[in-house]
């Protein structure tokens, strides 16, 4: 009976000490705050928690943003008070083997109706930062078509242009 018993709080034990291991709560609470510092338009606090050179690349084609470009353009949003505010419905962590490369994806309640977020986030000195971050807008694949329709034109100019360079 003590054999059962010491072999069941060792199994318990591994498994705490296990869950423990893992860097997921510290990822969500990162990207969590993240959030929240844009909802609160807290301009140190949201870019605290990116690296100098991270690229955010919005839902506009042509919205890629690395490093200072990022912050210059989101200055004016957070100085007004009101930046963007994303709740996390659904979120995915996955991170490497030597736990200091993490990648994950989110489903958002934005003001775009639901979004999709995906990004990486690596240790720095013992605090996981954000280096990548894609916002994308979701399309029920009922309605693709009609949405490839609406943007066609627009599609087909930026196409013109890109090809240019």
């Amino acid at each position: 009976m003590k054999i059962r018993i010491l072999t069941c709080f060792g199994i318990l034990w591994c498994c705490i000490a296990q869950s423990q291991d893992t860097p997921k709560t510290a990822i969500e609470t990162v990207l969590d705050d993240w959030h929240r510092a844009a909802a609160r338009a807290d301009f140190e606090t949201y870019f605290g928690y990116m690296t100098e050179d991270a690229v955010f690349i919005g839902t506009d084609p042509t919205e890629y943003w690395a490093g200072e470009a990022f912050r210059k353009f989101s200055k004016p949003y957070f100085d007004r008070g009101k930046a963007w505010d994303f709740k996390v419905v659904e979120r995915h962590v996955y991170w490497n083997n030597a736990k200091d490369l993490a990648w994950f994806d989110e489903l958002l309640d934005t003001r775009m109706e639901i979004c999709r977020g995906s990004g990486v986030l690596q240790k720095i000195n013992g605090n996981w930062k954000i280096v990548h971050y894609v916002l994308s807008l979701t399309v029920p694949n009922e309605d693709v078509n009609e949405l490839v329709q609406l943007k066609k034109e627009s599609d087909s100019l930026l196409l013109l242009q890109l090809q240019k360079h």
